[in-house]
């Protein structure tokens, strides 16, 4: 009973979150004031109440448009990301409960949720997220292993190897997007390299191929169902910060539970061979 209750507590948290994470998406690459206390529609200039702004059920009310004139659809990506932001920061919950993981993961999350939201608008991943959060990871990863985490490197642990684990992790992260850049110029750019870095920091080894994995196989599902579908040229270009962040993210809350199947599958199967 208590874990529904605070499962609904961090989905309330979460959700309210995600409407913050789209003003500051909106604002940071245009370099706005995040707290705008004037809002209002930008068709109709009326001013939007409290009951307009609220998280999801505002744009369901309101059927995607403002009260007022109508005429101004309001984004999916809004209720979306709220949404989405919700449900990662339950899953995290119930993932991890309360302990130190869950608040370092949802804070990620956040961070990962506004990179997103930029690049799928404006297909733009910032200097100013990046460098700073690349930062603050390497400074905490030398205590992943205290919290939990388990990051050696090559048996040693402690934090040197906690370390050493995460470095390589965005290093190796790092080089692998920059050579599928130089195999195919047109699919992603140097913003996709920077945010590689930042997330092999952030899951670590070997949860990293993991992450790698989900973005490829997911990333190219959608560009092939663009191609052939929807009509996209050879050429044409497509945000590839969001699958990055989503495979990040799987790798965050069930890596740990992928690569050990997939241990044991290579084990079994190498010792049936």
């Amino acid at each position: 009973m208590a874990t529904t209750a605070y499962s609904v507590l961090i989905l309330a948290l979460g959700v309210s979150v995600g409407s913050f994470l789209n003003v500051i998406a909106d604002s940071l690459p245009s370099g706005r004031p995040l707290l705008n206390p004037g809002s209002s529609c930008d068709s109709c200039m009326a001013p939007l109440r409290a009951v307009d702004k609220m998280p999801v059920l505002s744009y369901i009310w309101l059927r995607g448009r403002c009260r007022h004139c109508g005429i101004l659809r309001i984004p999916g990506r809004l209720p979306i990301a709220e949404a989405a932001t919700g449900g990662f920061y339950v899953l995290f919950y119930w993932r991890h409960g309360f302990e130190a993981e869950f608040f370092i993961f949802i804070a990620a999350t956040s961070l990962l949720v506004v990179v997103t939201l930029i690049d799928l608008t404006h297909r733009l991943i910032l200097n100013k997220i990046v460098f700073p959060s690349i930062l603050a990871l390497l400074a905490l990863s030398p205590f992943w292993g205290q919290l939990g985490d388990g990051r050696h490197f090559f048996g040693m642990a402690g934090m040197f190897g906690s370390f050493a684990n995460s470095l390589t992790a965005g290093i190796g992260y790092l080089l692998l997007i920059l050579a599928t850049l130089l195999i195919n110029p047109k699919g992603m750019g140097m913003g996709d390299v920077k945010l590689a870095g930042l997330l092999g920091l952030l899951v670590g080894f070997p949860l990293v191929f993991v992450a790698f994995s989900v973005t490829m196989m997911v990333g190219g599902g959608v560009a092939a169902y663009l191609l052939l579908a929807r009509g996209m040229g050879r050429h044409d270009t497509i945000p590839y910060g969001p699958f990055m962040v989503l495979g990040a993210i799987v790798a965050l809350l069930v890596g740990a539970d992928i690569w050990g199947w997939y241990s044991d599958f290579a084990l079994s199967f190498g010792s049936s061979s």
